[in-house]
């Protein structure tokens, strides 16, 4: 039996073609197996490279428990695994992770070919601050688990950066306004490094205020929030408005701003009473 070289992570293109390294294609080549989310979009990335045919273990969030069995039964056996997304670092925001952990609790190796990511192409694009910055992924879909999401990241004061779904564009930015407030700068990406790459750079009220239909992937690149003691009066009291007129109590609104902003509740029921 041959030694296995392990797992190997391979960044592939998030939408040039070209942006895939040598060593990727590399990687790709020598594999015995390749995991990855979605088997059309993985073959036909390997039917542009001019690679043959290779076997393909699905992995979703709905098999990723099989498919990290598989991956480390293959490794085991001394066969060559790469492990793919349909686009960018696998693992990042992406069932991959599932499988490294797996592979790594097994005591088996884990190697890396960097390639491409979204969230840091959209960052540098931004004109955000990039010195210290976060990643969010999705944002949880509803519930409290979303409210107490938004307002964390309301709270961040490093730029926070989010990926969402065309579908869900518009009320994830709307949720962000109600709860960062109309004035915080964004910028928002489409189609990184395609023919069509746009990058919208504004405030997270004009967005919201844009006609157009959303349509690709999005990275959202939000600035972060100012040290609570820079807010003046006037700032809270255009968060409580918005929280207000979005049919909260005054109560939950006061709760709404405090968690987002840090400011003491005082301070803010007491504008909240003078509104």
């Amino acid at each position: 039996m041959s030694e296995s070289p392990g797992l190997v992570l391979v960044g592939t293109p998030i939408g040039n073609l070209g942006d895939l390294s040598e060593r990727g294609r590399a990687a790709l080549e020598d594999a015995d197996l390749i995991a990855c989310e979605d088997t059309r979009r993985s073959g036909a990335l390997l039917a542009h490279l001019g690679i043959g045919r290779r076997e393909f273990v699905v992995c979703n969030e709905h098999t990723q428990a099989r498919a990290a069995e598989r991956v480390v039964e293959a490794i085991e056996a001394g066969r060559s695994v790469a492990l793919v997304s349909d686009a960018g670092m696998p693992s990042v925001s992406d069932p991959g992770e599932h499988v490294v952990r797996a592979v790594l609790e097994a005591g088996q190796a884990v190697t890396v070919v960097p390639g491409p990511t979204a969230a840091v192409s959209a960052l540098v694009l931004s004109g955000l601050s990039s010195g210290r910055w976060c990643f969010e992924g999705f944002l949880p879909r509803k519930g409290s688990a979303r409210s107490t999401r938004l307002a964390e990241v309301a709270n961040e004061t490093r730029t926070t950066v989010l990926y969402e779904a065309p579908h869900r564009l518009d009320r994830t930015v709307a949720d962000l306004a109600s709860t960062c407030g109309p004035d915080r700068p964004v910028a928002v990406a489409r189609e990184l490094t395609k023919k069509f790459e746009e990058v919208w750079r504004g405030t997270l009220g004009e967005f919201v205020a844009l006609d157009r239909e959303p349509r690709g992937e999005y990275v959202i690149v939000l600035e972060g929030a100012p040290p609570a003691a820079d807010l003046s009066d006037e700032e809270l009291a255009t968060r409580l408005s918005t929280e207000l007129q979005s049919g909260k109590t005054r109560r939950d609104a006061v709760a709404a701003v405090v968690a987002a902003t840090g400011v003491s509740k005082k301070r803010v029921y007491d504008l909240a009473l003078s509104l």
